[in-house]
């Protein structure tokens, strides 16, 4: 299990996306029925007050519709309850998805690029958002 960094979500490549809505789905039911996802990479998710998660998952939502992908927002909200308002992605989970975890993150999705697990297209969207931030990050220093 893993939340993919907030920042990543526009750019994952059509598995990792896909593979997100449904990790987001495992983790609201497991919190539903057993309090936590219990799971070492997602339960910090805890730690945030549950909008948060429910921001994140919005958003992994509607990158699927934009890309034309077929996805029930009841699969979520029949675990959550859906309160959302007035949250933006950029606000959420911000000393968890913080510069290092995205640098993970970015690792991590290099690794399975290297292996074969997607295409120089994709690849070249999450390398050109690393980039990015990179920069952000390195100028703001």
């Amino acid at each position: 299990m893993r939340l993919w960094h907030k920042d990543l979500i526009s750019v994952l490549p059509r598995q990792q996306l896909l593979g997100q809505w449904r990790e987001c789905c495992l983790i609201a039911k497991n919190i539903a029925e057993k309090g936590t996802p219990n799971h070492i990479l997602v339960n910090r998710i805890m730690d945030y007050p549950e909008v948060q998660f429910n921001v994140y998952a919005l958003a992994v939502y509607h990158e699927m519709i934009i890309r034309g992908y077929k996805c029930d927002w009841n699969n979520f909200t029949k675990w959550r309850i859906n309160r959302c308002y007035e949250w933006d992605l950029k606000d959420i989970f911000n000393e968890w998805h913080n510069y290092r975890y995205f640098e993970q993150c970015y690792l991590n999705l290099q690794e399975k690029y290297d292996c074969g697990g997607m295409t120089d297209e994709e690849f070249d969207l999450i390398y050109d958002r690393f980039m990015k931030i990179y920069m952000e990050i390195y100028h703001n220093l």
